[in-house]
């Protein structure tokens, strides 16, 4: 049975305000309307980013939608400068856009400082793509942890006939780990993987101005904190740069690369060299919480919350509803379940700390579920009751 909000199917509705706020974004000027649906396309496993899906649907239609679902419609929607194909957008304000791409070269050597699930993913990224890569972990066993993660997962590519076992033998060869910030001294590039949070992330980011070479390119995989407060721990800002990974960062395409207005061109060139070398698809934007796809997919997964909340909707028929009549790779609450309710709870409140937006403000049953321990698959329960996996998205 379909549930409905305004008389209208709830997964449609669920739609129409996600592509309301992408043209918001859009109309803000923010990001240009190609590079948002390619973030949101590659972020999200998305057939279609939401401005294609716009025009898809047909304005004419999704203006009719929005009015019997009352969802008040953007600017950009109704003030018929809707441009037709991927050339849409409104200029980026002054000083917000990155400039325009200088030559840059792939960084031969990289360092990681973490050990968790992202950081040991992109290390397998790098070493497959012919990169000397230095992971360094807290301790001992941390960093040993990751590299056995990151030789598991290449034998997993091997067997699946992804990798030749050649590749992955000397993939593996240019892995080298251990505890020391000293080792990453000679790196060209340094990626900071820890946990998102503000002090530990400041932290790393004095101890590496301490122990880089003079020019070395400091990144952040954050994805929801400041860039400008990691670059105000060193003396170096101009060398520091955003490079949000998607997880798991070996196979999802897109990287976020978030430039504040100290970033000098030629960094973030480094950044966008080294991710394309990744084989990956980087899109830049100007320094703030959630850059594109948290921004636009949290109030989308939050909206899907309060949903369920008023009795609109129910957990399993909303999530069937959005990947069976839009396509999405997995419903509001399975992906949830699978990012991890704790950490979209957090999410959540760094995006209404900056914006203030009500949409950000975190549902009560997702805070209550929170509470209780029910995390999502990482704890076994979630929206869904289901097998604790090892590690959790983010």
């Amino acid at each position: 049975m379909t549930v409905q909000e305004h008389g209208i199917a709830a997964g449609h509705v669920l739609l129409l305000r996600y592509l309301n706020r992408a043209a918001i974004l859009c109309g803000q000027g923010y990001v240009t309307g190609p590079d948002i649906d390619t973030a949101m396309r590659l972020g999200c496993g998305l057939t279609a980013g939401p401005l294609t899906m716009v025009d898809e649907i047909g304005l004419d239609r999704v203006l009719e939608l929005m009015a019997a679902a009352a969802v008040p419609p953007a600017p950009l929607l109704t003030t018929r400068a809707w441009p037709g194909g991927l050339d849409r957008g409104s200029p980026h304000p002054t000083g917000s856009a990155a400039p325009e791409p200088v030559a840059a070269g792939v960084p031969s050597s990289v360092g990681i400082v973490g050990s968790g699930t992202m950081a040991a993913g992109i290390a397998q990224a790098l070493v497959v793509h012919g990169l000397r890569t230095t992971l360094v972990a807290r301790r001992d066993e941390r960093a040993a942890a990751a590299r056995r993660r990151v030789a598991a997962a290449l034998d997993r590519a091997v067997a699946r006939g992804r990798v030749a076992p050649a590749t992955a033998t000397e993939a593996t060869g240019r892995l080298r780990t251990g505890v020391s910030l000293d080792d990453l001294a000679d790196c060209d590039l340094v990626v900071e993987a820890v946990v998102e949070q503000e002090d530990a992330k400041r932290a790393v980011f004095a101890a590496l101005d301490r122990v880089c070479r003079p020019g070395a390119v400091l990144a952040t995989t954050t994805s929801s904190l400041s860039v400008a407060d990691c670059a105000a721990a060193t003396g170096r800002p101009a060398d520091v740069v955003g490079m949000h990974f998607f997880n798991p960062a070996s196979v999802m395409r897109l990287v976020e690369v978030g430039h504040t207005p100290h970033t000098a061109p030629r960094t973030t060139a480094v950044a966008h060299a080294l991710a394309r070398q990744l084989g990956k698809v980087p899109v830049s934007c100007p320094d703030r919480s959630g850059f594109i796809v948290n921004y636009l997919l949290f109030p989308y997964l939050n909206d899907a919350v309060g949903m369920v909340e008023r009795g609109a909707a129910g957990v399993a028929e909303l999530d069937r509803e959005m990947e069976q009549a839009h396509g999405f790779p997995m419903g509001p609450f399975a992906l949830l379940d699978t990012i991890g309710l704790d950490v979209s709870v957090a999410i959540l409140r760094r995006l209404h700390q900056q914006f203030g937006d009500p949409a950000t403000r975190p549902g009560s049953m997702l805070t209550r579920l929170v509470a209780e321990g029910r995390l999502g698959r990482k704890t076994g329960a979630g929206f869904h009751v289901q097998r604790p996996s090892r590690g959790a998205a983010r």
